[in-house]
C-alpha cells in the first residue's frame, strides 16, 4: 500500500478542509413572527408568499 513521503502539515491539512464546513440554514421571519427556512411554508400559520399554502390545525 502506498504511503505518503512527507507528513502533511497542519496548514495544508486545514486548507484542504476549508470547504468541508456545514452551511448555516437561511432562516427568515414569517409575518406571524416564527422563524422559517426560506422558500418553505411556515409550519405555524401555513403561509407562503403572502397566501395560505398549507392548512394548519390551528383554525
Amino acid at each position: 500500500m502506498a504511503l505518503p513521503k512527507k507528513k502533511t502539515s497542519k496548514s495544508r491539512k486545514n486548507m484542504r478542509r476549508a470547504h468541508d464546513h456545514v452551511a448555516t440554514p437561511n432562516v427568515v421571519l414569517c409575518k406571524c413572527g416564527e422563524p422559517v427556512l426560506s422558500h418553505c411554508a411556515c409550519p405555524a400559520c401555513g403561509n407562503y408568499k403572502d397566501r395560505q399554502a398549507v392548512s394548519t390545525g390551528n383554525a
